[in-house]
């Protein structure tokens, strides 16, 4: 099943304004895939896998064989296996700019941690643009968006035949993650410990970050809790939504709120398969927010940045969308079918003066539900974001 994804004008885009362009995103989440279809959309482009010996022999000599396809897209899928290749493209890079190329010429692929490659990819600062590869989203399977909800947005596991196989491919996912991923980046952390506190940031989906209580509970400190969340986010498994702080002479919450990204994997490790043994968990409700969020956030434009706003009094918007034209959006994310604009949206978008404020709610039809708030689908919110992103 080959979906198309949305976010192949972005990296073309990018592409277009500059030498190079850095594809990040964790493992199996479609980045090879993309650099494919790229790579047959542009005559003479060359491909090759770092993973694989025989493509890895041929940048032996790499200055050599780079000059050898100067003027051609070169994509270097899983370019943290050779971390000292960077210094070389810096070169090869500032020697085709001399020869007049000054875009479309690397797309480097990488699953290793943000940190990790991004410490690789110094020499090219300046020189290269980061481009994020999310999950499949609900634009991208039209009429799908509760199957993508309970599989998730790993395309594996989303095309998978049946909810069985698709829990078993993200079990798995999970597991190579714990075994052989991380210890591959040098993490000095036993699988099992890791394994028991993702399931807890399972449990406690989007809730306030209290380290001490996970410490606690995992039986390490709070500042070992902290290195955990640290490498999860990293590794783009985790999201860490961070508190909008405003003078407005109210006292607000300071802690982060914590999401695992993808719906799938958070359902996976708490053992639930299918729609009605997700929506019978107590959990049902947080993973709706997360996998909005996730979704939100997957098609804002380039510059958007997010937030949540919530004060002791409680006042709360769920995600607070600072837009590049430097509008604020208050989203409030409801399961039931027929949600109204909780007194804490509304009091909290009185807080800021937003300049639009929705509820995003499972049904299809948009209609007022307050004065100022809209009742929309996930997907009429995706729309608006996505053509501003155009």
């Amino acid at each position: 099943m080959m979906i198309a994804r949305h976010h192949e004008r972005g990296v073309l885009q990018r592409l277009n304004e500059g030498p190079a362009v850095v594809l990040l995103g964790p493992r199996q989440v479609g980045k090879t895939t993309l650099a494919r279809e790229i790579a047959d959309e542009l005559p003479g482009t060359v491909y090759l896998d770092l993973e694989a010996p025989g493509d890895a022999a041929r940048l032996v000599d790499p200055s050599r064989y780079l000059r050898r396809h100067s003027g051609s897209l070169v994509v270097l899928d899983e370019v943290q296996r050779m971390p000292g290749l960077f210094q070389t493209l810096r070169g090869q890079i500032d020697q085709r700019r001399r020869q007049g190329f000054r875009t479309c010429q690397f797309l480097l692929l990488g699953s290793a941690s943000r940190t990790l490659l991004s410490q690789s990819a110094e020499s090219l600062a300046g020189r290269a643009a980061y481009y994020e590869l999310p999950g499949l989203d609900a634009l991208e399977v039209p009429g799908l968006r509760d199957a993508l909800w309970i599989r998730g947005g790993f395309p594996e596991a989303f095309t998978a035949s049946d909810d069985q196989s698709s829990a078993r491919w993200r079990l798995a996912f999970v597991r190579t993650y714990l075994e052989r991923d991380i210890p591959q980046f040098g993490v000095r952390i036993p699988a099992e410990t890791l394994r028991r506190f993702w399931t807890m940031l399972a449990h406690r989906q989007g809730g306030l970050l209290n380290a001490s209580a996970l410490g606690q509970s995992l039986g390490v400190s709070g500042r070992a809790v902290s290195r955990y969340l640290d490498l999860l986010v990293d590794l783009m498994l985790v999201r860490r939504l961070q508190p909008y702080f405003a003078n407005v002479g109210k006292r607000l919450v300071r802690s982060p709120k914590v999401y695992i990204r993808d719906a799938g994997i958070v359902h996976s490790l708490l053992g639930l398969r299918t729609f009605d043994e997700v929506l019978s968990h107590p959990v049902a409700g947080f993973s709706w927010e997360g996998f909005v969020i996730e979704n939100v956030l997957a098609v804002a434009p380039f510059g958007t940045d997010a937030w949540f706003y919530r004060t002791q009094a409680g006042a709360e918007i769920d995600l607070l969308l600072l837009l590049p034209d430097q509008r604020l959006w208050a989203v409030e994310v409801k399961r039931a079918g027929a949600p109204k604009a909780s007194k804490g949206l509304e009091l909290a978008a009185n807080d800021l003066n937003v300049s639009e404020r929705f509820v995003v709610y499972p049904g299809t039809e948009s209609y007022p539900v307050s004065e100022k708030t809209l009742a929309v689908s996930l997907e009429t919110l995706m729309g608006r974001l996505l053509a501003m992103a155009a």
